[in-house]
């Protein structure tokens, strides 16, 4: 009963969005008259920029769970507006994608989270996991920095190929309101503006530390250990989701508290070590992730771990498998 008094809107949420929003926006327009090409753009676009659009990732994340307000439409509309420093539409598309991967997480053909079997075979070396990485984390630099521009792309494009979706009424707005920011944008300030918030996209799903995210919550990595016991043979199969309570939580809606996420969903980000503070005797033990960094590298770099075959796949019908 305690933990169900946890669940609700989290008011502060929509506060924090309007925020970053207009972070990006100001930045975008101060840089209207900066070479692309100079230390200032790219220093800007990868320490402001990638870590603003990352947290309006998942800003857009916590609000398909409809946990910025009690209206379900204002929760949709407030994901288009948390859209619009991203520069290309996508949270009308990234919602009933997401509410899937939480109701068959793991389930072949309806979890589009899971890496399709021509992406594992053709890019399990260390620069084809580096391409992947650079191109998927859009929540997360090269053989590295050139190869893992591309992880963004992925995310992007896999859903089509997996599951289509109809488009919506809801698709359509965010497409339109996304035109006309972005039309707004370089006929007021010229393309510089919208040229750092797609660059500032794409750098959040790469090497940036906080995008390490999108492999730490459901890759089976080597190294991933019970943050109190050490011993990974003492939590029971299958250990498929996992959770980070380090300090760049603060810049992500807490979304390292996955395990505590995935259990209930419909606590917002500020109670979810809540949550973890009274059920510690379930969370205490099971794996965890010590560095989101590390995790980039391990997933890159370390042969002892299974990349792109590290995660638990359950074909529908059939038992637990893992690949």
């Amino acid at each position: 009963m305690k933990v169900t008094k946890l669940c609700g809107h989290e008011p502060l949420t929509k506060y924090l969005t309007i925020a970053v929003v207009a972070l990006q926006f100001l930045v975008a327009i101060s840089l209207r008259s900066t070479p692309f090409f100079s230390l200032r753009f790219f220093l800007t676009a990868y320490l402001i920029g990638a870590t603003s659009n990352q947290n309006l990732f998942l800003a857009i994340h916590e609000i398909s769970h409809n946990l910025a307000f009690k209206s379900p439409l204002l929760n949709r509309y407030l994901a288009i507006f948390a859209n619009l420093p991203i520069g290309l539409p996508y949270s009308a598309a990234f919602r009933p994608y997401h509410l899937e991967h939480h109701k068959y997480l793991g389930i072949d053909g309806i979890d589009t989270d899971l890496p399709t079997r021509f992406e594992a075979i053709f890019l399990q070396n260390v620069l084809g996991k580096a391409f992947f990485w650079y191109t998927f984390s859009p929540d997360v630099m090269c053989d590295g920095l050139i190869g893992s521009t591309f992880q963004i792309f992925f995310y992007a494009i896999r859903p089509m190929f997996v599951k289509a979706q109809p488009l919506t009424a809801l698709h359509y707005l965010n497409i339109l309101a996304q035109v006309i920011v972005d039309y707004l944008l370089v006929s007021t300030f010229g393309w510089k503006p919208l040229i750092y918030l797609i660059f500032s996209s794409f750098l959040a799903g790469s090497l940036h530390p906080c995008a390490g995210h999108f492999i730490a919550e459901h890759y089976i990595l080597s190294y991933t250990t019970p943050s109190k016991t050490g011993d990974a043979a003492a939590v029971p199969f299958p250990d498929e989701t996992f959770s980070y309570y380090g300090p760049l939580n603060i810049l992500c809606y807490n979304v390292g508290y996955h395990n505590e996420h995935h259990d209930f969903p419909f606590i917002p980000w500020t109670r979810l070590p809540k949550l973890r503070d009274m059920a510690r005797e379930f969370y205490e033990d099971l794996p965890c992730h010590k560095s989101w960094s590390l995790v980039i590298y391990d997933f890159i770099l370390n042969d002892s771990g299974k990349g792109l075959w590290g995660r638990v796949k359950r074909p529908q019908g059939k038992r637990l498998q893992v690949e």
